[in-house]
């Protein structure tokens, strides 16, 4: 069991995921007084008894769990349930349920978020600083259409969040509200405070001169058939030099693809390859699509500048993030795993690694998405 408690504003604790008496332990270590819980629950644990089991352990009305591809805690770490309390001296929080996110009324939606924004100022005036936190399916496959529609609704209101996972099964994903599970759903929290807190959005990818273009496409299942008018995966692995049969996860996080929208490059990630030599894609994918094969910098390196940036900023007690399965992976492969762990560590980087991460208006992948939380009495 880890916890770090000393001398934080954020309360976070983890337990192995299969202890008999997981949830009391976090609860006990955690404390009470708070606005707002977070549980990233490893999917080796049972879910359902889980986040029951949460709601009478925590004394909080406001409980919000998810399936993770992974758990951070002082670094990278798996077969683990993670708590994160926000205290009521510093936050306060309006959670919106989305049950279905295939079937989202815009207007209805978006009128919710106004009254749950305009409540959540009017009852904390003095809580100046607000973000947006997005936890959803990530199997779900409607992640861009969702955050297009909560975008129209958020005002001056940054968001980031992450999609649910399921280790590298890719079988089953959950999201839960106050004890409840469900599928094919999202949780949207507003959270305020007199902490600032800052998002962000980081990758360590630059677009290469290799371009190809997506000639046969299912854009409703993610499904990539043809690359250049060949089956897509062999002219992928042909692109890449390597044997089509020999195309793993690693081979796509080490060889992730980008697109350029609004003047920027994003990643489209590839989930997986499927027996008729399909690529299945973690977001959004039509035919015509212009992808580039993308340069990664070393990734201890960016990650040490970046988050030093951060933390530059004030007094920082810690970084809520959401991390693509994908840079673990990548991690993993690279041998950068204790690396990446250990700067994580030093700037308390808590969170889950996901199955894609929203960032504004956008979903995106193959990215580490989060909220920067600094101790109140220092200004960004």
């Amino acid at each position: 069991m880890v916890n770090q408690q000393i001398d934080h504003i954020v309360r976070s604790a983890s337990v192995a995921a299969h202890h008999p008496n997981a949830i009391q332990i976090l609860a006990d270590e955690l404390g009470q007084d708070f606005a707002h819980v977070f549980l990233y629950v490893s999917p080796s644990a049972d879910f359902d008894n889980v986040v029951h089991l949460a709601q009478s352990a925590f004394k909080t009305d406001r409980i919000v769990a998810c399936t993770t591809a992974g758990e951070i805690m002082s670094g990278y770490t798996e077969d683990q349930i993670v708590a994160v309390g926000l205290p009521n001296a510093h936050f306060s929080t309006k959670t919106i349920l989305i049950n279905d996110v295939t079937s989202v009324n815009a207007t209805d939606l978006i009128g919710d978020m106004i009254r749950a924004r305009t409540e959540l100022t009017d009852a904390n005036p003095t809580f100046s600083h607000e973000v947006a936190f997005l936890i959803v399916d990530g199997l779900s496959l409607f992640e861009d259409q969702l955050v297009s529609k909560i975008s129209s609704g958020l005002g001056p209101v940054p968001l980031f969040g992450g999609s649910a996972g399921d280790g590298t099964r890719f079988e089953k994903t959950f999201v839960s509200f106050n004890g409840t599970s469900h599928q094919n759903a999202a949780v949207l929290t507003f959270i305020r405070s007199d902490c600032v807190i800052e998002t962000f959005s980081l990758d360590h990818l630059s677009a290469s001169s290799e371009k190809m273009v997506v000639t046969r496409a299912d854009p409703a299942r993610r499904i990539v058939h043809e690359i250049n008018a060949e089956p897509a995966a062999r002219e992928y692995a042909r692109i890449l030099g390597k044997d089509p049969n020999q195309l793993s996860e690693f081979t796509f996080a080490s060889n992730p693809l980008v697109v350029r929208v609004g003047g920027r490059h994003h990643v489209r990630a590839i989930q997986q390859v499927t027996k008729d030599n399909d690529l299945v894609f973690f977001s959004a994918i039509d035919e015509g699509l212009v992808l580039t094969l993308a340069d990664a910098e070393d990734m201890e390196t960016h990650l040490e500048r970046e988050f030093s940036k951060i933390a530059d900023q004030g007094s920082l007690d810690c970084m809520l993030i959401c991390d693509c399965i994908l840079r673990r992976l990548e991690a993993a492969q690279g041998q950068k795993t204790i690396a990446l762990s250990n700067i994580m560590a030093k700037n308390r980087a808590i969170g889950f690694n996901t199955y894609g991460e929203q960032f504004g208006a956008m979903h995106v992948n193959q990215t580490m998405t989060g909220v920067a939380i600094y101790r109140p009495e220092n200004k960004v």
